[in-house]
C-alpha cells in the first residue's frame, strides 16, 4: 500500500472541494482519513434519484446538532445541491467536503462554487514519491499511475474499461455531445497530438468537423479533468513565439489506451510522448500537493526552437527538455541553450534515459527516474 501526499485542512472550519479524475483515489482517501464523516454517495442510484429530484432532502439526511464532516461524493452529478449546501453552511454552520470528477456541469449551471466558502484541492494519479520502492519506470510508462493500474491483475483490461466507462460514458451521461461517434474519432486523433502543438483547423479538416466543435471537444476533456492544454511561455519574449497550445491526457496509461497502434506506428514517437506525459503529470501533482505556485508552460519559437516544459513561479524559472535517448548529444541541447540565452536566470535541465548525471555548461543532464524522484528538491528548493 502507498501513502498519499495530499493533505487537507480537516481541522479548519472551511468546507472543501476535492477535484480529481475518476480512479485517482479520492473516495478511498476520504474513507481512510474521515471514517466518522457522514458519507453521501451520489454514484448510488437511489441516493442520486432522491437528491436530483429533491435537493432540499439533503437536510433530512443530516442529524440535528451534527458537528462532523459531510462528504458529498461526485457532487457534479447533482449541481443543484450546491445551493442547498450553501444554505446549510450559512444556516447551520455545517462543514462539507465535496468531491468531483468534472467541473463542466457545475459551471454550466452557473454555480459559483459556494462563493469562496470552500477551499479547492486536487488529487492526481500517483507519483514516484508515494510509491517509493514499488515504483517501476517501465510499468509507469506502459500503464500509467492510476492506483488500480499498479496492482491490478489485468491492468490492460482495467485501462480499457476505464476509458470506456469514465471517458466515453461520462461524456454521454453529462450530455456533452450528441454525436459520440465523432467524439470517439476525436479522442483517437487527440491521442496522436499528445505532447504536440495543437492545430484545430487541421484537426477539423481531418475529422470533417467544424473548428469550433473541435475546440469544444478539447474543452470537454479539460472540464472532465481528463486532459490539460498548456500555453507557450512568452514572458519577456525576445523572439516570435508560436501561438498554439500543447496537449496532454492526464495519465500515461490513459493516453496509451486511447491511442491506436499498428505496424506503421513508430515506438519512438509513442514512447517519447509517454516520457513527457509522466514528467508532466508528476510536476502537476507535486505542484498542487506542495503548493509551490508554479505555472507550467512550454517554449517554442516560430522557427521551431523549443523546450518541452517551462516551470515558472515564485520559487524560480526552470526549463526541461526530455529525450528517450541513452546519451546526451549537442543537438539535443540546442533548445535549452537557446532558452538559456533568452533567460539567463533559468535553471536548465536535460532528462534522458542514461545512467549518469552530466554537466554541459549551465545545463544539468539527469537520468529520468532520478529526476522524477528529485523533483521536490529541484522545484521545492
Amino acid at each position: 500500500m502507498f501513502t498519499r501526499i495530499l493533505r487537507l485542512p480537516l481541522e479548519e472550519k472551511n468546507s472543501i472541494f476535492l477535484f480529481g479524475p475518476r480512479g485517482t483515489g479520492k473516495t478511498f482517501w476520504l474513507k481512510t482519513h474521515m471514517p466518522d464523516s457522514l458519507y453521501v454517495d451520489l454514484l448510488d442510484f437511489s441516493t442520486y434519484s432522491l437528491l436530483s429530484a429533491h435537493p432540499g432532502r439533503l437536510e433530512n439526511l443530516i442529524p440535528q446538532k451534527f458537528d462532523r464532516w459531510i462528504v458529498l461524493d461526485e457532487v457534479q452529478r447533482v449541481p443543484d445541491l450546491l445551493n442547498e449546501v450553501h444554505r446549510l453552511i450559512e444556516s447551520r454552520g455545517l462543514r462539507f467536503l465535496l468531491t468531483g470528477s468534472s467541473a463542466r456541469s457545475l459551471r454550466r449551471k452557473g454555480v459559483n462554487l459556494l462563493a469562496g466558502r470552500a477551499l479547492t484541492y486536487h488529487m492526481h494519479p500517483l507519483v514516484v514519491q508515494e510509491l517509493d520502492g514499488a515504483f517501476s519506470l517501465e510499468h509507469a510508462l506502459s500503464y500509467g499511475l492510476l492506483p488500480a493500474a499498479i496492482y491490478h491483475t489485468d491492468v490492460k483490461k482495467y485501462l480499457e474499461t476505464y476509458v470506456q466507462t469514465y471517458v466515453k460514458e461520462e461524456v454521454l451521461q453529462e450530455g456533452l455531445t450528441r454525436n459520440i461517434g465523432a467524439f470517439n474519432r476525436f479522442l483517437e486523433l487527440a491521442s496522436f497530438s499528445q505532447g504536440n502543438v495543437l492545430n484545430y483547423s487541421e484537426m477539423a479538416r481531418e475529422l470533417s468537423l467544424k473548428r469550433l466543435l473541435v475546440a469544444d471537444y478539447f474543452q470537454i476533456l479539460e472540464d472532465l479533468l481528463l486532459a490539460t492544454r498548456i500555453d507557450v511561455f512568452s514572458q519577456r519574449a525576445k523572439r516570435k513565439m508560436t501561438t498554439h497550445q500543447k496537449f496532454y491526457f492526464f495519465d500515461v496509461g490513459v493516453y496509451r489506451t486511447v491511442r491506436p497502434t499498428g505496424p506503421l506506428d513508430a515506438s519512438e514517437e509513442i514512447d517519447g510522448a509517454a516520457l513527457e506525459t509522466l514528467f508532466f503529470q508528476s510536476v502537476k501533482a507535486l505542484n498542487d500537493y506542495y503548493e509551490w505556485g508554479y505555472k507550467i508552460f512550454f517554449w517554442r519559437t516560430s522557427s521551431n526552437e523549443g523546450v518541452d516544459f517551462v516551470v515558472y513561479g515564485p520559487q524560480g524559472l526552470h526549463a526541461f527538455e526530455i529525450k528517450r535517448s541513452a546519451a546526451v548529444s549537442p543537438k539535443s541541447l540546442k533548445g535549452l541553450k537557446a532558452f538559456g540565452l533568452d533567460y539567463p536566470e533559468a535553471k536548465l535541465h536535460f532528462l534522458y534515459l542514461g545512467a549518469l548525471t552530466e554537466y554541459h555548461g549551465n545545463i544539468t543532464a539527469l537520468p529520468f527516474e532520478q529526476a522524477l524522484r528529485d523533483l521536490p528538491k529541484i522545484l521545492g528548493g
